[in-house]
């Protein structure tokens, strides 16, 4: 199993950079960063100096969407990372969540994120592809490798990364409901005629490494309920499309939004959300990783009998460099 730090790209930008390489020092693979522009800086700014600054860590999007960026523009960036750098980038994409609502845009749909997944690899590997109608290449392009990983819930969604993506990217690290979904999006690779072995997965949630104690559970529950806001954005959307005992959607993952008010993203992915006091203790539990080392050794080797690859832990709690040393101390060292 891999592993992968993700973080918002709050200023100053030097404290992203220096995150990322003592992840990089403690055995990580991985650093991804949010890509919100009117929330947060801009990412691939701060993934050049990320790259600079470090030798093996690869950079990405959790994520980027279709709709802020021009496509040509998102695979020249990528391409022009990986030729400066040596191919060190993932691009994470899914429908766009904050970054399209606080512009005062809608997600954009699926039929356009399957469309640009394919375009924009087809351009940041040198291959033509066609934007509006018109057919484009990256005529400097040699050599580039961009794996395409898409975040999804849905069904639909589910299948489309099957069927499209390099990678799937599941925001949550409820074991069973990653088994299911792990099993959709590799079925639908199957009836795609892809290999469904080549998927990587890739399972995104908070960490927090606590002393074993209640007290410290409790504060790290607190920490990360931030977490289950953010996915009830999602689940939200969904519970609109699909209704509210839908069969297409686990009730494990639907039933605890009936609570949910309302969402203010000026506080989107942050520790003491005023949105997120809805959510239970039982799904911070389920869908973040808490407690001390060994349930943290627990849960992720469970996840990686699922076939997951790679886990990537947000870090946005009061507790960052603590829980990338201590993952660098017990648990990259056993499970990757």
């Amino acid at each position: 199993m891999d592993f992968g730090l993700v973080l918002q790209t709050d200023p100053p930008a030097s404290n992203v950079v220096g995150l990322m390489r003592r992840a990089e020092r403690n055995g990580f693979s991985h650093g991804w960063t949010f890509d919100s522009a009117v929330l947060w800086q801009e990412p691939f700014v701060i993934h050049s100096r990320i790259l600079d600054h470090t030798d093996r860590l690869t950079v990405g999007t959790m994520v980027t969407n279709p709709g802020t960026r021009t496509w040509e523009v998102t695979a020249s960036t990528f391409a022009t990372l990986n030729s400066m750098y040596g191919n060190r980038t993932v691009c994470g994409i899914g429908r766009g969540d904050s970054a399209m609502r606080v512009a005062g845009r809608p997600p954009n749909t699926l039929a356009r994120l399957g469309e640009a997944i394919t375009v924009i690899r087809d351009l940041a590997e040198g291959r033509e592809a066609t934007v509006d109608g018109t057919a484009l290449r990256l005529p400097w392009v040699e050599g580039g490798e961009l794996p395409v990983w898409m975040a999804a819930y849905g069904p639909k969604a589910l299948a489309m990364a099957g069927e499209k993506a390099d990678g799937f990217i599941l925001q949550l690290a409820d074991v069973y409901l990653a088994e299911q979904m792990v099993k959709a999006v590799r079925a639908a690779a199957e009836r795609a005629g892809r290999d469904p072995a080549a998927i990587t997965i890739c399972v995104a949630a908070p960490a927090y490494v606590t002393d074993g104690s209640a007290e410290g559970l409790a504060h790290a529950r607190e920490q990360c309920r931030w977490f289950g806001g953010m996915v009830g954005n999602h689940v939200a959307d969904l519970v609109a499309r699909y209704g509210e005992h839908s069969a297409l959607v686990p009730d494990e993952l639907t039933a605890y939004v009936k609570q949910r008010q309302g969402y203010d993203y000026a506080h989107h992915g942050r520790t003491g959300n005023p949105d997120t006091a809805f959510v239970p203790d039982d799904i911070v539990d389920r869908f973040c990783v808490l407690g001390p080392p060994e349930a943290h050794l627990d849960k992720l080797a469970a996840l990686r009998d699922l076939g997951v690859d790679q886990f990537a832990l947000y870090a946005m709690h009061d507790a960052k460099e603590p829980v990338i040393d201590a993952y660098g101390a017990h648990v990259v060292p056993a499970l990757r």
